[in-house]
């Protein structure tokens, strides 16, 4: 009986799954439509900016998000920021990066993965701080300071010397800048890092591992290659995955996760 009742569940479930995706993509592109064509990674309007079309010229300068490092020598500092991607990736995905700094630094360290130039993608300094990605203007996902983030650096150091992929590099369905962020979060739940549902590659697990913790180190994960899946957890609440593209509901605040938008709440409208 029990059994038989699993089976009629899971049916359910994957007659429903492709419905459900369809709802979501039709809601995230309406709203989307409504907005302007660079949005921001939460869905909000607020400091969206004209998309940019050639690398060359697409500005990447200092967003001034962060504090200055040489003012707060004394302060151990971490943060997480995302940007969208470059050109008509930035429609569906961002670009995330960690940055950090021990008490007595006067800089920060800046650590990513980045696609092009071969050899190891986890690239070190590449770009100031908080840049704009190729004129996207970037979001801080995380923030840490004092004792805390003083504790967190070298758990993050270690972490991305374990990355699994950082002679690969595939932009989609993964291992991409996305993935090796999601590694550290992994590595570290203390971060507290919540990807939004457009860190396309985030899910990304070996066909050898399809379960294990979701990208913020917190609750459980099924996915296959990264294509297909879901999360529950206390920090992304319920999560699927289809093809890439994620639809769930934010338990804390609660909010919707979206495609193509991200996440979306009453204190991001």
């Amino acid at each position: 009986m029990t059994l038989s009742f699993g089976f009629q569940s899971l049916r359910f479930f994957s007659s429903a799954l492709p419905w459900v995706f369809a709802l979501g993509i039709v809601l995230a592109s309406s709203l989307a439509a409504s907005e302007p064509i660079n949005q921001p990674i939460t869905g909000s309007a607020e400091g969206a900016t004209v998309r940019y079309t050639d690398w060359r010229t697409a500005p990447r300068h200092s967003a001034e998000l962060l504090p200055d490092p040489a003012m707060h020598r004394d302060e151990a500092l971490v943060y997480v920021l995302a940007a969208r991607a470059f050109r008509w990736r930035g429609h569906f995905a961002v670009h995330p990066w960690v940055v950090f700094k021990r008490a007595g630094e006067e800089s920060y360290t800046r650590y990513e993965v980045i696609g092009w130039g071969g050899g190891n993608r986890v690239r070190k300094n590449r770009s100031v701080p908080d840049g704009l990605w190729f004129g996207a203007p970037p979001e801080i996902l995380v923030s840490h300071k004092g004792p805390r983030a003083h504790e967190l650096i070298p758990r993050i150091e270690a972490a991305i010397q374990t990355y699994p992929y950082a002679q690969s590099y595939r932009t989609y369905p993964g291992p991409n800048s996305n993935t090796f962020v999601a590694h550290i979060g992994r590595s570290v739940p203390a971060l507290g890092l919540d990807l939004p549902p457009t860190a396309i590659g985030k899910d990304f697990r070996d066909l050898a591992d399809p379960i294990g913790l979701p990208p913020s180190g917190q609750g459980l994960q099924l996915s296959v290659w990264g294509l297909f899946g879901m999360i529950l957890s206390p920090v992304e609440g319920i999560e699927l995955n289809l093809l890439g593209l994620n639809l769930g509901l934010d338990l804390s605040p609660l909010g919707l996760r979206l495609p193509l938008l991200g996440v979306v709440s009453a204190e991001t409208l």
